[in-house]
């Protein structure tokens, strides 16, 4: 995939919804959640999660997502639904909000996810109910099928 310009990044982010990937990785009877490192929700516990790229599907946009944040593979288990995120903050400058059109996927890793990445200080399994979970990771957790 080629780089977007940063100005043309900024026109998108600016105007348009932006589809995503969020993975519900059950691990160990609970969720994985990432301490987010940049905005939209920095500071957070979130699910690991990424844009969609062009003329990528779906599928192959968890499959990526999972072996850049997780650094694993998954099995997809089903399709949780369709999510909208609004945020009242953006790592893009000049543009204060993004919109976020999320597909989250319950996965189950293929190997234990421990390791953190460059967009998360830490990782770990959390188990519901949650203390105090960011909104949009709490409609997950409503979602979900925790039998």
């Amino acid at each position: 995939m080629p780089h977007v310009p940063d100005a043309d990044w900024a026109t998108i982010v600016e105007h348009v919804p932006l589809v995503s990937v969020d993975l519900l990785v059950r691990q160990a009877g609970g969720l994985v959640l990432g301490k987010r490192t940049n905005d939209p929700a920095q500071g957070e516990w979130f699910v690991p999660g990424g844009t969609v790229l062009k003329n990528e599907s779906l599928t192959d946009t968890v499959d990526r997502v999972a072996r850049e944040e997780l650094d694993t593979t998954v099995t997809i288990e089903s399709h949780c639904g369709t999510f909208e995120h609004f945020y009242e903050t953006s790592d893009v400058a000049g543009v204060p909000t993004k919109h976020y059109v999320a597909q989250a996927y319950v996965v189950t890793p293929d190997a234990p996810v421990s390791a953190a990445d460059d967009q998360h200080t830490d990782l770990r399994v959390a188990h519901p109910p949650l203390d105090d979970p960011h909104p949009y990771v709490q409609e997950y957790v409503e979602a979900l099928d925790w039998d």
